[in-house]
Parts: C-alpha cells; structure tokens; sequence
C-alpha cells in the first residue's frame, strides 16, 4: 500500500457526534477530505448544517443528543440505511460542566455524565454492533488531558473523562476479535467554545484580558511553547481512523503539546 493510501478514508462511512462546531467540526472535515462519507450529530441543528454546508455532499445530518441512547442508535440506523456500513466512528460529543466541588449538584452531575460517559458508551456500543457485521472498524473517543490533570472547578469533568479511557481499553479487549479497534484521543488546550468558560463574562461574552491572560500560560505550561486547534486534533483522529494505524488499539493519545508525557 502506498504511503499516502494508508491515510485514505476513500469508500468508507464515518459517523461524527458533537460536529457542530469545534473539534467535531473539523473531524467530519477531516475525514470527508481524505474520501469518506460522514453522518453528523449534535444538538445544535443550525451548528450542524454549518458544518454540512462546508462538507458538501458528502454529509448526512441528524440531530442528536448523546445523552439518549434512542437519538446514537438513531444516528446508527441513518448511517446504515444510506450507507450499509459503518467503518469509523467518533464519538467527540461532550460538555464540561464546571463547578467547584462543594458546589456540584445531582443535576449537574447527572447531565455530565449522561453526555460525555453514557453518550461515549452507548455510541461506542452502536458502532460495534454495526462494525462487527461488516467485518471491523475504528473507534475514537475523545478524552481529555483534564482527565490526569485535576484542574480546579472540574471535578466531574475529570471523572468523566478518564471513564472514556475505561470504556475504550474494554471496547477493545472485547471487540478486538472482530477487527475493531478502539482508541482514545486526550487533547491538550485547544481554544474552542467548551474550552472558553473560564475567561467568559456571565453574558456569555469574552473577557479579552483574562483570555490573552489563560492563552498566555497555556502556552508557557507547554514545551512546544503552542496550543492546540482543531486540525492537530483531527489530524491524529484522521491517523486512528485509517489503516495507518491498523495495529493501534486500547491506546490513549495525548496531543496536548507535551503538557502531559507518558
């Protein structure tokens, strides 16, 4: 195989959650440039047909809330009856509920964990039932360096997060038969909407001084010196998904500009 064809996606289906905007985004991107045709999910329905618009014909969109198992096998099914397979599956989909410990409630705590730990189960469940009949396939769930990190405020989000490493190692122990791999991505910083709460005014709008403020030790607590965009993240997602990485399972990969080694 040639080196550039290890990379290619060309004839393959893939299925991306949380693609309004972000990371997500730029996944279905990504993946519909190197030739696959991608079903996209989120709950933010216009998010959802901005990024279908930049894509083209090649994406399929469905609104979905991971939290709902009904609305992932929903997504599933779509997949299937346009497309008959389903070979990668990312499940990007996530919020960060931030709040001090002291101050975390059963509601907050359940709505987290309903969207980034049962939101990754339930859609890696459907990708393997469905990669499973068409011969295996490529798993990718988004973690998060925050997971090892114990930032302050993000308790829940931490928990959550290292339980997607959790549900990835025991897809691929079990699913590993049947030619699918699972693998977990952990990003580093990267300047997205979830990822701007902490310099945000209770409008909603931008504090400019706390943000150079956060963007500048976000970088000093880098070697490289950077942070990260979406594309770094959905270049090594791109990596997971393709044959490139047809011996990489249960593995969990830090793009985080070496802020977290090992």
């Amino acid at each position: 195989m040639a080196l550039m064809d290890s990379f290619s996606l060309e004839g393959r289906v893939a299925v991306v959650t949380g693609a309004a905007a972000g990371i997500g985004r730029q996944a279905a991107q990504t993946f519909a440039e190197a030739g696959a045709k991608v079903v996209i999910g989120d709950v933010d329905e216009a998010g959802l047909a901005e990024t279908a618009a930049l894509i083209g014909s090649a994406a399929t969109v469905l609104r979905t809330d991971v939290s709902r198992k009904a609305d992932i096998d929903a997504l599933a099914a779509k997949a299937l009856e346009l497309h008959g397979r389903i070979d990668v599956w990312a499940n990007v989909a996530g919020t960060a509920g931030p709040c001090p410990l002291l101050d975390v409630t059963e509601d907050l705590l359940e709505r987290v964990i309903a969207i980034n730990l049962k939101g990754v189960f339930w859609g890696s469940q459907a990708a393997a039932r469905a990669m499973k009949e068409t011969g295996g396939g490529s798993i990718i769930n988004i973690s998060s360096t925050g997971a090892i990190s114990a930032p302050p405020g993000m308790s829940v989000y931490a928990m959550t997060k290292s339980g997607v490493s959790a549900i990835t190692r025991n897809v691929a122990k079990e699913m590993g038969a049947f030619g699918i791999r699972a693998n977990t991505v952990s990003p580093g910083f990267v300047e997205t909407t979830l990822a701007t709460w902490s310099y945000r005014n209770a409008d909603g709008s931008l504090d400019e001084a706390k943000r150079e403020e956060a963007l500048r030790l976000r970088r000093s607590a880098a070697p490289l010196g950077i942070i990260g965009e979406p594309t770094d993240i959905a270049h090594a997602m791109l990596y997971l998904a393709s044959q490139a990485s047809r011996f990489v399972s249960g593995q969990n990969l830090y793009v985080n500009g070496g802020v977290t080694m090992g």
